[in-house]
């Protein structure tokens, strides 16, 4: 059995399968308690700990997640390197559903979420200019080629609030800013991962094109699920394969994220 794990994956239900020597593990927080129990395993040779985003049976909708719980528990498990699988709609034409978008930039539209470990500890100001790991967003764009995904190699993911879908003129505008895909989970998880100094990256199936694209009648919350259901399998696939070539030694600038940065904070 594994008690510790180097890697974590935050994503949907159909990911547990992905664990040999699964491990259940109940833990608490400062923060409460995750959305669900830990499950810990193995992949290949990789010890890796998954989370259900949205806890068993979507119990958390995105603007209620545990999200600072969640990161708090894998990096006490000892992750240090996170792989984020999620749904998104697409603000492009030519992104369609099934391509699969490893995002560069973030723009956060989210409201009223706790997004920082530091609120009561002084200023403390993480640097969030580059909010993925270049060594993960590289890994995850290779496998995701190797594995014949239509694959954009960055973009910028915008996170709304939630839980209703964006109106026409909301999609319109964050398209007419050059943005790429829209979803409503990948913020404060990004932000919290780098201030736990955690490598984050996220893995972004396009499910849809959101409603200032597409001519329809906009998409239903029954017709993401599907669409996604549909294509977990390959999911899996590629969150195996990332978790088995992402670098045991990390070198990116991830793990440093708060080196000069007083605080009496002390992380798990």
């Amino acid at each position: 059995m594994v008690t510790r794990a180097d890697i974590g994956v935050i994503g949907g239900s159909g990911f547990y399968s992905l664990l040999d020597d699964a491990e259940e593990i109940e833990l608490t927080t400062p923060y409460g308690p995750p959305s669900d129990i830990v499950t810990v395993g193995h992949i290949g040779s990789r010890s890796v700990a998954f989370i259900p985003r949205h806890g068993r049976g979507h119990r958390f909708p995105p603007h209620r997640i545990p999200y600072r719980a969640n990161l708090w528990a894998l990096r006490k498990l000892g992750v240090r390197q996170v792989l984020a699988p999620s749904a998104v709609g697409s603000l492009r034409a030519e992104y369609g559903p099934g391509a699969l978008v490893v995002p560069d930039q973030l723009v956060d539209r989210t409201s009223g979420r706790a997004q920082t470990y530091y609120d009561e500890d002084g200023a403390v100001h993480v640097s969030f200019a580059d909010p993925y790991c270049p060594s993960g967003r590289a890994v995850a764009v290779e496998k995701a080629r190797t594995g014949g995904w239509e694959t954009v190699d960055g973009g910028t993911l915008v996170v709304i609030e939630g839980p209703r879908f964006s109106t026409r003129a909301e999609s319109q505008w964050f398209a007419g800013n050059g943005w790429s895909i829209v979803g409503m989970t990948g913020f404060p998880e990004a932000i919290l991962a780098r201030e736990l100094a955690l490598c984050y990256t996220s893995l972004s199936l396009v499910t849809d094109h959101d409603a200032g694209v597409e001519a329809g009648q906009g998409v239903t919350h029954d017709e993401v699920l599907k669409f996604f259901a549909q294509n977990v399998t390959r999911m899996r696939t590629l969150v195996s394969e990332a978790v088995q070539a992402l670098p045991e030694e990390r070198t990116c600038p991830c793990g440093t994220a708060l080196d000069g940065i007083e605080s009496s904070y002390e992380l798990p």
